[in-house]
């Protein structure tokens, strides 16, 4: 129990009289400006008098007990720890079920696939529009053939998958269905994530393909079938993680992350849907960038706003429905490609943070990223980092250890102040898609990144080994090298697939799915049909750029 407030103002008085400004005087505190990553200021000290309005029964309570501020789970990690989710995905499909493989037999618990960019874009590999980007960023997926191959042996009844992909989601997953389908396994038995989250690709990563009304309408048919069909899989993670890497503060991320998923919500409750049908199942992934104690400030915080939220504003009566359950992963924007050994710190502080924080599962970036994919020796250190904080660490002995810190409390408080004060920015210009059509979110993130690269050059924020301990060394470390001929096989099998299927069906199934986009039926089971049938992922999307047509961006100056 604290001492009364005026005791602990007038303790605080004579520290600062009687310790700090003598000590001040013998040795002066550094230059330079003291504050968050974010650049948000930090006060040379924390007392209780920076709770003063925080009561801890109603604002942070015990792990498991609403509103979740030190945890959904009761037992934290003592029970079971994150997931450790590596994100992996480059050329060939044969390539990365490789990686897969490796990474499972190294200890890895769940999969997460990164797709390549004509994919991402819903093109096939051998579109003109693409030359050149096959496998870069990630596995190209053209056809339920490569979709095979790339989980071939993989347990899919017993691992959960993760699939990065967004404008073409529904295709993507209904691609998984298929093979699960296949060998027998039972859509009830599957676990994993789909990104699914288009909003925040017109917010900052611009990997959209059509307007946002019609891209919502996808997302809430993933939500509306899975809902029904698939009821362990979560078909959005609503991602912060992407919104961060384009230069938002902590605040920004916390915030426009937060206002997507409510936008998802409500899009769900126009459906008809009920809410506790569809909302134990919305996932969040987040950025763990550099600033320690302002990220796990954010995950905190994340927790109390969710569940305030979905059990007050929505009504869910589930207490499922009032979690807010997240995947992180390591700062990729932090990475440098001077003196990339350096990285594998970063990375590891990064990972601390999202633990403690409270992370779901997690993924650790290889110390290599920002000069290639990564290789199997920066990946296998990248997944030893986690399996050593889980094993030899000791954080995973206690709930939330960070909990009741005067610093940490007060941190979480303002950042839950601050996402605040941008919902009522946001809704101020009636939801989330008009303020995508105002230019609201990207100018507010152009101008967080603007500050804090001038920071940088001005000095006033050190990187080290970019303005700080440079030294010039040649690289010394092993870089990925992908199969040269592998674009060759990929459209050498896309092509056999569109000789070998039956084009009747094919062609059948498209001018199906074509009729459904016309309408206001769910998408997917004639998506599905379209999958069963070999239509390949070009032209699904194809035949929904027709019917929805391509979004251009306003530009705002």
């Amino acid at each position: 129990m604290f001492e009364p407030k005026e005791q602990i103002q007038a303790a605080q008085e004579r520290w600062e009289q009687q310790c700090l400004w003598p000590s001040l005087e013998r040795a002066p505190e550094r230059d330079g400006r003291f504050m968050t990553t974010s650049s948000a200021p930090i006060e040379r000290l924390y007392t209780p008098l920076d709770l003063k309005d925080s009561d801890y029964l109603r604002d942070i309570a015990h792990p498991g007990e609403y509103p979740y501020t030190r945890g959904v789970h009761p037992t934290g990690y003592r029970g079971k720890v994150w997931t450790m989710r590596m994100f992996a995905g480059f050329g060939t499909a044969e390539e990365t079920n490789e990686r897969f493989r490796y990474l499972l037999s190294q200890g890895q618990t769940g999969l997460s696939i990164a797709f390549d960019m004509p994919t991402l874009y819903g093109r096939d590999t051998d579109h003109p529009l693409v030359e050149g980007e096959f496998g870069k960023c990630g596995v190209a997926i053209s056809s339920l053939a490569d979709m095979e191959i790339l989980l071939d042996g993989l347990p899919l009844d017993q691992v959960s998958t993760s699939m990065t992909i967004n404008s073409p989601a529904s295709i993507v997953w209904a691609m998984y269905l298929a093979v699960a389908e296949k060998r027998g396994i039972p859509w009830a038995k599957l676990r994993g994530t789909t990104q699914n989250d288009i909003l925040k690709e017109y917010i900052a990563q611009n990997e959209y393909i059509f307007p946002p009304e019609q891209s919502m309408r996808l997302v809430v048919d993933t939500i509306e079938f899975g809902s029904q069909h698939v009821p362990q899989w979560n078909p959005v993670s609503v991602s912060g993680y992407h919104i961060r890497e384009a230069g938002s503060t902590s605040a920004q991320e916390l915030a426009f992350t937060l206002a997507d998923g409510r936008a998802y919500v409500e899009a769900c409750l126009e459906r008809g849907l009920d809410v506790d049908d569809f909302a134990p199942r919305i996932s969040f992934f987040f950025n763990a960038h550099n600033d320690f104690f302002e990220e796990i400030a954010k995950y905190r915080a994340a927790r109390r706003i969710w569940a305030r939220l979905m059990r007050e504003t929505y009504g869910a009566k589930k207490e499922r429905s009032w979690w807010l359950r997240f995947h992180s992963q390591t700062a990729g924007c932090s990475l440098t490609a001077k003196q990339p050994e350096v990285n594998i710190v970063r990375t590891a502080v990064q990972a601390l943070a999202a633990i403690l924080g409270g992370t779901q599962s997690l993924h650790t970036n290889s110390m290599d990223e920002a000069l290639a994919l990564p290789s199997e020796k920066a990946v296998t250190i990248a997944l030893r980092t986690q399996q050593v904080i889980a094993s030899e660490s000791g954080v995973t002995n206690t709930v939330d250890p960070l909990g009741g810190s005067y610093f940490v409390e007060a941190l979480t408080d303002r950042m839950e102040r601050e996402a605040n004060a941008y919902f009522k920015a946001i809704y101020d210009q009636g939801g989330v898609i008009p303020a995508i059509r105002n230019g609201f979110f990207q100018k507010e993130i152009a101008d967080a990144a603007y500050r804090y690269q001038q920071e940088i050059d001005g000095g006033e924020r050190e990187i080290v080994a970019v303005n700080a301990y440079k030294v010039d060394t040649p690289l010394e470390i092993p870089l990925l090298a992908m199969d040269p001929e592998g674009e060759r096989k990929q459209i050498e099998r896309l092509n056999r697939v569109r000789r070998e299927r039956d084009n009747e069906l094919a062609g059948q199934r498209l001018a199906e799915l074509r009729e459904v986009a016309r309408g206001s039926a769910n998408t997917m089971p004639a998506i599905l049909n379209c999958v069963r049938a070999y239509c390949t992922v070009g032209e699904m999307c194809d035949v929904l750029r027709e019917v929805f047509g391509v979004y251009q961006e306003t530009v705002v100056v």
